[in-house]
C-alpha cells in the first residue's frame, strides 16, 4: 500500500434532498482524487432525550404492593409479565445458551 501524504481543509457544506454533497464556497486547490470526511452535528443527548420523553404516549402505571419502597418503584416502572410467558421455557433457554447446549 502506497503511502500519501494529504492536505486537510475546512469547508462548508450541505446535503441536499437528492443526497448530493454541495459545498458552499469556491476551492482553490488543484483537480484530482480527494477523500472526503463528512462530520455532521448531532443533537445533545439532553435534547434527544427531551424529545423522546415528549413523544412516548402516557402510559398508565403498574400498581404493585411492595413494602420496600425502592422496589415498589421499580416495580412499577417495568411491564408486565406477558400473558404466553412460560417461565420454564425461559429457564431451559438461559440454561441452553449458558452452557453452549
Amino acid at each position: 500500500m502506497r503511502k500519501t501524504n494529504m492536505q486537510a481543509y475546512k469547508l462548508n457544506a450541505t446535503i441536499d434532498e437528492s443526497g448530493h454533497l454541495i459545498i458552499d464556497e469556491p476551492l482553490n486547490i488543484a483537480p484530482g482524487t480527494v477523500e472526503v470526511i463528512i462530520l455532521q452535528p448531532v443533537p445533545s443527548l439532553e435534547s434527544s432525550r427531551e424529545n423522546q420523553i415528549q413523544s412516548q404516549p402516557e402510559k398508565q402505571k403498574r400498581i404493585v404492593e411492595c413494602s420496600i419502597p425502592i422496589l415498589k418503584e421499580w416495580l412499577e416502572s417495568t411491564e408486565p409479565t406477558p400473558s404466553d410467558f412460560d417461565p420454564d421455557q425461559a429457564k431451559w433457554e438461559y440454561l441452553r445458551e449458558k452452557h453452549n447446549l
